[in-house]
């Protein structure tokens, strides 16, 4: 038996062959063009052709992850298709094709390393991550130019299928139908392979390293998605504890089901709500098919992103009154605008930060652009008449901020009630606890805000010093860290001293070994993406909050 150790970044148990995929690019793009190209001009139109068909079908495949794997999914290959025009990599290529006079095949080769090498030696995380980005796009550039056809593997029997690693694409067009699970030996849970396979619902493992190789294809194996482990040829132990894992992975989810339609509380009657984190209007369909209670965290900048810019107060009131009404009196939290760091959005010509974590992003963007942030609140407030609107500040680290935001808020009220607009003048105003600056003086915070949201992504990273984008930083990330656990306790307190509620909407929240430590910090709800709402529904009703507080007021 062969036992490997990689990083859980999808849940799930599988059994079968491992099937170890080899790209049929590798002999296409061997050599590719080594020959001088007769024709310069002839060679850059080819390439233009090529990066336009690229865009498009990258666009093509944005819609198909819009309605296999939500918006958030469908946004990533809309910045890929963006990326296919991209005007500095088109110049990597021309001027590859004029002074080498190459094929643009070999042009986009050497395009593609040397762009990707800059990007990968910036002092900027963003800036390496968007590395990978650019050689995926290059990839498919160069199947279009050399007509290799990627995406769609078909597996001809049941088997976990493996890699060096999957581009988005090749994950999005998966033959599901007998794939049973996903290794690889690079990425992190942080990657789009990792994204893609959570939200598809697929087991998968990276980081197995170099253990993971073509010697392992059609050998049996068992793999654990959650633990991140991988058994090549199982003895009889081990697959007596696969059975025994898979026996309690149906027990539980019959708990999950069990728990649809019944209310949220805990065995010593304590209500602990579970609600939907979402990116878009449309992802409320999985909110409703999972019985989620509520929308705990809209991402509004999804809205931003998808438009390439900003969108005029119009387009966000539809978008943010459709929500409302179809939760039909139900809570909707919709965070502001929540750009930089790894989310950039051209329009505001954010500054090149050697690092965009620690500048301008969240509140900061919202407070250095208050032309566009009125904009965001003036639809805000005119949805919150349509239901149980609540805003939410995102990386918030200092009191005048609120205090800043809510004269804002102010002056957007007394413009909507000079035009007859309607609004409620009740609603909410939030704010995230995610910087430790926030935790240090949440008492203050607390007394200038209706709610407290915790987003425990950044809150780990910032406490932990640990770039969340970083797959070198896995073992460094300890998400259970008593910094972090404290941190929330310290937020928690500072809440129910001030008799507002409480929630937490980052990925701690759907940690079903955290649940009881939740309840009995006091924390209200839990907002998870919509697939984790039953599983937890039912964890928060098997465990207890004795000793905890009262609840804060909804």
């Amino acid at each position: 038996m062969i036992c490997l150790q990689g990083k859980g970044v999808s849940e799930g148990l599988a059994q079968g062959p491992i099937c170890f995929y080899r790209r049929a690019e590798a002999a296409a793009f061997a050599g590719a063009g080594s020959a001088a190209a007769a024709d310069p001009a002839a060679e850059a139109r080819r390439f233009a052709r090529a990066a336009a068909k690229t865009a498009e079908h990258l666009n093509a495949l944005a819609e198909t992850a819009r309605a296999a794997a939500g918006e958030e999914a469908a946004l990533l290959f809309e910045a890929h298709a963006l990326l296919a025009k991209d005007e500095d990599f088109a110049d990597f290529v021309n001027a590859a094709i004029e002074s080498e006079h190459c094929s643009a095949e070999r042009a986009v080769l050497l395009a593609r390393e040397r762009f990707a090498a800059l990007l990968a030696a910036a002092d900027d995380a963003y800036l390496q991550q968007r590395a990978d980005d650019v050689r995926n796009v290059a990839r498919q550039i160069l199947n279009s130019l050399t007509g290799v056809s990627e995406g769609g593997i078909v597996l001809r029997k049941p088997a976990i299928l493996a890699a060096d690693d999957f581009t988005p694409s090749e994950t999005l067009l998966l033959d599901k139908t007998r794939l049973l699970g996903l290794l690889t030996q690079s990425g992190s849970a942080s990657s789009h392979t990792a994204i893609l396979a959570r939200t598809m619902g697929i087991p998968a493992i990276c980081g197995l390293g170099e253990a993971l190789g073509p010697a392992l294809d059609g050998r049996m194996a068992v793999m654990d998605g959650a633990a991140g482990t991988v058994a090549v040829e199982p003895d009889a132990a081990a697959l007596t504890a696969f059975a025994a894992a898979c026996a309690q992975r149906q027990t539980l989810h019959a708990q999950a089901e069990a728990a649809r339609g019944q209310p949220d509380v805990t065995l010593d009657g304590r209500v602990l709500h579970v609600y939907c984190n979402i990116g878009a209007p449309e992802d409320l369909a999985a909110v409703q098919a999972n019985d989620g209670q509520g929308v705990g965290l809209f991402r509004s900048e999804f809205l931003y992103l998808a438009a390439g810019g900003c969108p005029t107060e119009e387009q966000q009131f539809q978008a943010y009154r459709a929500i409302a009404a179809a939760m039909e009196g139900r809570r909707v939290v919709i965070r502001t605008l929540d750009v930089g760091s790894d989310k950039q959005l051209s329009h505001f010509d954010l500054p090149r930060e050697e690092n965009p974590a620690l500048g301008m992003r969240g509140v900061r963007v919202c407070l250095a652009h208050p032309e566009v942030f009125c904009t965001q609140l003036r639809a805000l407030y005119r949805a919150s008449a349509y239901g149980n609107v609540a805003i939410l500040l995102p990386m918030i680290a200092s009191v005048w901020e609120v205090r800043e935001c809510k004269r804002l808020c102010q002056s957007v009220m007394a413009q909507l009630e000079r035009e007859g607009a309607l609004y409620r003048a009740d609603t909410a105003l939030g704010v995230m606890i995610e910087t430790p600056a926030a935790v240090l003086i949440a008492a203050e915070l607390a007394r200038e805000a209706d709610f407290f949201s915790v987003g425990t992504n950044d809150l780990t990273q910032y406490l932990l010093a640990c770039d969340r984008q970083s797959g070198h930083l896995e073992k460094f990330r300890d998400t259970h860290h008593p910094a972090v656990l404290r941190a929330v306790k310290l937020a928690a307190d500072a809440a129910r001293a001030a008799g507002i509620p409480i929630s937490i909407c980052g990925d701690l929240a759907a940690d079903l070994s955290l649940t009881q430590a939740f309840a009995a910090m006091g924390i209200d709800a839990l907002s998870v993406p919509p697939a984790a709402v039953l599983p937890l529904r039912a964890a928060v009703r098997r465990t207890s909050a004795k000793g905890c507080a009262p609840q804060a007021p909804q």
